[in-house]
């Protein structure tokens, strides 16, 4: 079997600086299927996975919001072919777990990722980020991971797709329902959070309150649908999210920071029998208190959303759709577009929140 040798993006230990290495790929086995990389969105997972704040798997070939075109398949597959476009997904169902035969996929346990190992040049496997790893020329997934789209789509916004717009779209459609006439507020308005705006119009909602304390990403919320935005360092959110809506709060409050304090501002700011979604990822260490008497009389859905409740094979196709025809900008959230050896320095403007998205362009 032959190996693709090719120059990838890897975490070699906790906290150090990315490096860029030659990455051995193997050429697909039965059900993989190699795919040429096209551009990767840098997603601040990337970031806890080089922050060591996933696990300790050292090292980690970083990169998994990604689009590109298939280059070869291995034996058995039939969903793809070479020459396709697509986007990767980091949610694979495996069609035998409880979840799936539940008739519930999108709570897959069994996700599938390809069964070689890519290497470093010595030999040592690397973990592929969210088993994909695609700051890469080449990367080997399992082949269900490989959503066949409309190639008319720019691979830039596509790769989007495959995490931070999936799962801010997806918190507000699929896990939180938002439905025509709701008010809605997100609190969080990073590339996360303004998909979730963009889903809270998509499904028709009449109030779409956005939450940050960073005037730049409020502007862009309004230009993701938001109808009005509150700077939580100048107003307490929950009594200005209770104004705007005649003093009853929303029917669905998304919290995509993942911490307690917006947390709590989400419960606090939904509407009686109202809907609090957290898809902001939370630090392993931090706790949340919330009154119990509170937690049953103000009834309602505490939900937690885990890649927007997605089944890629349905979502990505759609979202695309809607891309091309206008009405889903995912344009809007590519701040900058990147080569492969600029990482380290798109993770340093994230974290001065100074883009939405950088994309590596392959």
């Amino acid at each position: 079997m032959a190996i693709n040798e090719v120059q990838g993006v890897i975490a070699r230990s906790k906290g150090a600086p990315v490096e860029l290495v030659p990455i051995l790929v193997p050429d697909p086995g039965a059900g993989e299927a190699l795919v040429r990389v096209q551009a990767c969105g840098v997603c601040h997972t990337d970031l806890h996975y080089r922050e060591g704040a996933i696990n300790d798997d050292f090292p980690f070939l970083l990169g998994h919001e990604a689009a590109g075109i298939v280059e070869k398949i291995g034996d058995g597959v039939s969903n793809v072919v070479p020459g396709d476009f697509v986007i990767l997904a980091w949610r694979a169902p495996c069609g035998q777990c409880r979840s799936c035969v539940r008739g519930r996929p999108w709570y897959c346990f069994s996700s599938r990722n390809a069964e070689q190992k890519m290497t470093l040049a010595d030999g040592s496997p690397v973990s592929p980020a969210l088993g994909i790893g695609a700051f890469c020329d080449l990367t080997l997934v399992d082949a269900l991971q490989a959503v066949k789209v409309d190639p008319a789509a720019s691979p830039l916004a596509a790769g989007l797709i495959g995490c931070g717009i999936m799962a801010g779209l997806g918190a507000a459609i699929n896990t939180g329902g938002v439905s025509r006439g709701d008010s809605v507020a997100v609190i969080g308005c990073g590339g996360v959070g303004n998909a979730a705006v963009a889903g809270a119009q998509l499904a028709g909602a009449n109030i779409i309150i956005a939450v940050d304390i960073d005037d730049r990403k409020l502007d862009w919320a309004k230009g993701f649908g938001a109808t009005t935005s509150v700077n939580s360092t100048q107003t307490d959110p929950v009594a200005a999210i209770r104004e705007l809506t005649g003093g009853n709060g929303v029917n669905v409050a998304i919290e995509a920071v993942g911490n307690p304090t917006t947390y709590e501002q989400a419960f606090y700011a939904r509407d009686h029998a109202g809907t609090v979604v957290l898809v902001g990822v939370p630090d392993p260490t931090m706790k949340i208190e919330l009154p119990l008497i509170e937690v049953f009389g103000r009834g309602g859905s505490l939900k937690s959303s885990w890649y927007g409740d997605c089944l890629p094979t349905r979502d990505f196709p759609m979202l695309i759709d809607l891309y091309l025809q206008g009405r889903l900008n995912l344009d809007g959230f590519v701040s900058e577009r990147i080569t492969i050896d600029d990482v380290e320095a798109a993770f340093e403007r994230m974290g001065r929140g100074e883009v939405l998205r950088s994309v590596v362009v392959m």
